[in-house]
């Protein structure tokens, strides 16, 4: 059993900031990746950013310059810093652990709402 908390979503108005964490616990092991999926209302589940063990990191291009993502493997924590926060950024974000480079689990999501 794995579980994933998600933490740091709230209400903000453009161009401010938030910064997310994900703390991962129970039977985890050999994580191969932690990253961030959102999902606005109406739309499908996407990639934000991803990182993987050995440090290296992916994101999608609508947050490239404006999110950056990181990680502490002792903690077995992600955490996502999110600058310059527009309307289109709103929706659930997901926490996201893969294991053994096949293996997913997923946390309940947290509210970011982005509006003036």
């Amino acid at each position: 059993q794995v579980r994933l908390v998600e933490s740091g979503g709230g209400l903000v108005q453009p161009g401010e900031s938030l910064r997310l964490s994900c703390a991962a616990s129970g039977n985890i092991f050999s994580i191969y990746s932690m990253g961030w999926y959102r999902q606005a209302p109406g739309k499908q589940r996407d990639l934000v950013a991803v990182i993987t063990r050995d440090g290296s990191a992916d994101y999608a291009d609508s947050v490239k310059g404006r999110f950056t993502i990181s990680r502490d493997n002792a903690k077995n924590t992600v955490y996502l810093q999110m600058n310059s926060l527009k309307p289109e950024d709103t929706g659930v974000y997901y926490c996201n652990l893969k294991r053994m480079r096949w293996e997913d689990y997923w946390g309940q999501g947290t509210q970011v709402t982005v509006s003036s």
